[in-house]
């Protein structure tokens, strides 16, 4: 009996789990609302990432494992890594509790929830887009419409998020309009004209970039 009873103790308590996580509709996907300052030199993945769970905490939202939405490319003997294979496997949920994506097949695709609507700040507010003034809709990824850093030669990082001055980055329109070779592409529109910050805002951006927990 007394085995019996502990065997449904621990069901009942990884049911109670699975179903608090599935209902987890807190922040897990945001732009952020301030970019380095410093153009594309981001401190490298661990300065973004950083940066992410750093305005999470300010909005109450530090208690998840935050990690920047932003590829690298092969360097230094360093191989390539993927954007996103940093995000985990979803769901990610905006500040208002809107689901963008249910995992990273549909985050990758057209059926994606983001979108100016509701790729927000992590306080819940809108980011400028195409005809507001200014337009900040380009964000920064290094990425690949499927969320893969690119294979070529030419640099999309920025010198992988170290350079504020020469080289170029991939980046995506929050509110998939626009110009570029993808202009509906919320992770790979096209590239920055080089990464400062003066270049950044000058091509429709303003340095920011997208967020995941999980």
């Amino acid at each position: 009996m007394r085995k019996i009873l502990l065997s449904a103790a621990t069901l009942l308590l990884a049911l109670s789990a699975t179903l608090s996580h599935a209902q987890d509709t807190s922040l897990s996907f945001f732009i952020t609302s301030a970019g380095s300052g410093n153009g594309a030199n981001l401190g490298g993945l661990a300065g973004a990432d950083a940066h992410c769970a750093a305005l999470a905490t300010a909005v109450g939202a530090g208690g998840k494992t935050w990690r920047a939405y932003l590829s690298t490319q092969a360097a230094g003997g360093q191989p390539a890594i993927n954007a996103r294979d940093r995000i985990g496997a979803g769901p990610w949920y905006n500040a208002k509790g809107v689901m963008i994506a249910a995992n990273l097949e549909q985050l990758h695709s057209e059926a994606a929830l983001t979108g100016k609507d509701n790729s927000l700040t992590e306080a819940g507010n809108l980011v400028n887009g195409r005809g507001d003034t200014p337009n900040q809709h380009d964000i920064l990824t290094g990425s690949q419409a499927d969320g893969t850093a690119f294979t070529d030669a030419e640099d999309h990082t920025c010198n992988n998020w170290t350079s504020s001055s020469a080289g170029a980055a991939q980046a995506g329109h929050h509110d998939r309009q626009g110009g570029g070779a993808n202009p509906t592409s919320w992770n790979s529109a096209h590239g920055t004209r080089s990464c400062s910050q003066e270049d950044l805002i000058a091509t429709g951006g303003n340095g920011y970039f997208y967020c995941f927990a999980y």
